[in-house]
């Protein structure tokens, strides 16, 4: 579903390619987020932090062949569907207050499977609330949530499970975020957890 955004620019984002199909832009896109999750996997260590840094480099190893505002926040209010994200001139607060509060109480190890899946869920809710990127949220959120899982040894997230179907419950999961509530994420970040 596309953005929304107060100018309601067009589909094709300005790019540094040069790029004017949709296909173009998507394919692009998708080599570079998947660039972007091998260099980061291979370089995770069990000393790795995930913070503000971390999530924006995330955004600028995926986006910055394509994309000048890779890595750094949207200047644009977006919604989809009718739900508004998190305000862009609050953005920089907004995700001080995320690092803060939930990235650096973040443990260098777990040892139940269960408080792992709950903060990979509230990770993942919250950064998909915030949504702080103009394109690449969900992708980048998604790339963050399988480090966290390699880090802690496990396999990536089956986020390919997620269908139509699913992907209804996944919203709603994202919106009961903005309420400080992740039993739904938590609930699909379980059905979604590797074998």
């Amino acid at each position: 579903m596309k953005y929304t955004t107060p100018d309601d620019q067009n589909e094709i984002l300005p790019n540094l390619l040069g790029l004017k199909s949709y296909d173009e832009i998507v394919e692009s896109e998708f080599e570079g987020f998947l660039k972007a999750e091998i260099m980061l996997a291979e370089s995770l260590t069990k000393r790795t932090k995930f913070n503000l840094n971390y999530i924006l480099n995330i955004h600028k190893t995926a986006l910055s062949h394509l994309y000048s505002f890779a890595g750094k926040y949207r200047s644009v209010n977006l919604s989809k569907g009718g739900f508004p994200f998190a305000a862009a001139r609050f953005l920089p607060s907004t995700m001080t207050a995320f690092e803060q509060e939930i990235l650096l109480n973040l443990p260098s190890a777990y040892k139940i499977k269960d408080d792992l899946i709950r903060d990979v869920a509230v990770v993942h809710g919250e950064l998909l609330f915030i949504h702080p990127f103009r394109e690449g949220n969900g992708r980048t959120a998604r790339i963050l949530a399988n480090l966290m899982m390699q880090k802690q040894g496990y396999k990536r997230l089956q986020f390919e499970k997620i269908g139509e179907q699913e992907f209804e419950f996944y919203v709603l999961a994202v919106q009961q975020a903005a309420e400080k509530r992740y039993d739904k994420m938590e609930q699909l970040i379980r059905a979604i957890f590797p074998d």
